[in-house]
């Protein structure tokens, strides 16, 4: 996963492309694209399943 995090970060137009559901992250769970949806836009909701 942490691989993941680190080529978003280098690449954020991918970020985008995943928010505008134009790509996808194969192997990844729909639950764990949107914490990391979340995390790159600022919106991380303490009651979110996954952090806890």
């Amino acid at each position: 996963m942490m691989n993941v995090i680190q080529y978003l970060e280098q690449n954020p137009g991918l970020v985008t492309l995943l928010k505008n559901q134009k790509a996808s992250l194969i192997g990844v769970s729909s639950v764990e694209q949107k914490a990391i949806l979340e995390a790159f836009s600022g919106d991380i909701v303490s009651e979110s399943d996954f952090w806890n």
